[in-house]
């Protein structure tokens, strides 16, 4: 039998169909869906408790500023652990240091901030090793699938997680969210209790498991010298920091535009913003059925130029038409390239960074998008006062049409780093 005829089988088959992958997926859906439960009520909690949006921006500006600063590191610890382990214990902490927001008030938003920053901390942890964990879970051929799928995860978590989390804290106020995102803590740890461990082969040195300072400052250093010698990780990181100033901005003008270009109000950019989750979830989809024709190249310079494209359309509709069903339709088909995009990055990196080095260069990754990010957001904040807004809309939307160029000039093969 021929080497194609072996593997069809299981290249067909789903990676949904393999039983600890369909459990470390289903247990991320479970707790993405309660992040989002907080992630909703903890600003919502902020701003009716202090009376001031600076209050609310207070709690995003804490989760923040942790990733910033300890994210990368973050990483080297999750290359020592074990994956499956560090999910569980994670999850469980997570679950616990939940519960002193049972006791936030008015005159002790301090808890909630210091909760915020603690969660922003082991999420740095938790994700990492999910995401390093896929490439173990499922065949390479299958690699591409398995993260579109995972995508579809995180979108459906969105999709159920943002509406609940508003109407739970509007029934049961913080409390009762906290009651429940500590629940999902407890069955997310439990899932992935049910899989099979898949240890990674320890680094050739033979390490020893107590981690010493200088050995992490060590490791990364060698996880930033990883991303500095590899043509296609240097370019996905530049691509990720354009992508992550486009996204600040975005996130900053986004609601100027709908307010005061459409005339719709807090009500509707909330509905326009939730539904690019439904794009996501069938993004999700549709890559995991084109990803093996396409292959990560393809999926991450198309996804960003559809992506920037729809974006200037977006931007320069106004004068044509504001009615809100219009905009929703435009977010809905956003979300198909930004899943396809973010699929294809999280694949290129999969595949050209060796198993124990992958937790620290995914957390460098975010740390450098998250960084980029920063800057979008100060400078969407410094210009949307004093100028039109549209013609930097279309400045954030070219930047995401350069990084499609980008990905199709300069990501070429990718070779496994030793």
């Amino acid at each position: 039998m021929t080497e194609t005829g072996t593997e069809s089988p299981q290249r067909t088959r789903s990676p949904l169909l393999r039983r600890d992958f369909a459990l470390i997926w289903t247990a991320g859906l479970v707790s993405d869906t309660g992040d989002w439960l907080l992630m909703i009520a903890l600003p919502l909690f902020a701003l009716s408790a202090t009376g001031s949006a600076l209050g609310a921006s207070t709690v995003f500006l804490v989760e923040l500023v942790p990733m910033l600063l300890v994210g990368s590191f973050l990483g080297v610890l999750v290359d020592r652990w074990d994956h499956r382990r560090t999910i569980i214990v994670v999850a469980l902490l997570q679950g616990a240091l939940l519960l002193p927001l049972l006791f936030a008030s008015a005159d002790r938003m301090g808890i909630v901030y210091a909760v915020a920053a603690v969660e922003a901390v082991l999420g740095a942890i938790i994700n990492p090793a999910r995401q390093a964990m896929i490439p173990q879970l499922v065949g390479a051929d299958q690699l591409a699938r398995g993260n579109a799928l995972i995508a579809v995860s995180d979108n459906l978590a969105r999709l159920v997680g943002s509406p609940l989390g508003g109407l739970a804290f509007a029934l049961w106020g913080l409390p009762g969210v906290v009651i429940a995102d500590a629940a999902s803590y407890l069955v997310t740890a439990a899932l992935v209790a049910l899989s099979r461990p898949h240890p990674v082969a320890p680094s050739e040195d033979g390490e020893a498991t107590a981690v010493a300072e200088k050995r992490i400052v060590r490791e990364w250093i060698d996880g930033l010298a990883l991303i500095a010698r590899s043509a296609t990780l240097r370019t996905l990181a530049l691509i990720a920091a354009l992508g992550g100033v486009a996204q600040g901005l975005f996130l900053v003008l986004f609601l100027v535009y709908v307010t005061q270009n459409l005339g719709a109000g807090d009500t509707g950019a909330g509905i326009i913003r939730g539904v690019q989750a439904i794009g996501g979830v069938l993004g999700g989809l549709v890559t995991g059925l084109i990803a093996r024709r396409l292959g990560p190249r393809s999926m991450i310079g198309g996804g960003y130029l559809v992506f920037g494209m729809l974006s200037l359309l977006t931007w320069n509709l106004a004068p044509f038409t504001t009615a809100i069903w219009v905009y929703c339709g435009l977010f809905i088909a956003m979300g198909l390239p930004a899943v396809t995009t973010a699929t294809g990055e999280i694949t290129l990196v999969q595949t050209a960074v060796p198993p124990r080095a992958l937790g620290r260069v995914i957390a460098a990754m975010t740390t450098v998008d998250g960084a980029a990010q920063a800057v979008g957001l100060l400078l969407g904040g410094l210009l949307a006062d004093s100028h039109d807004i549209v013609p930097i809309l279309d400045v954030q939307a070219s930047l995401y049409l350069l990084c499609g160029v980008i990905a199709i000039i300069a990501l070429r093969g990718t070779r496994r780093l030793p």
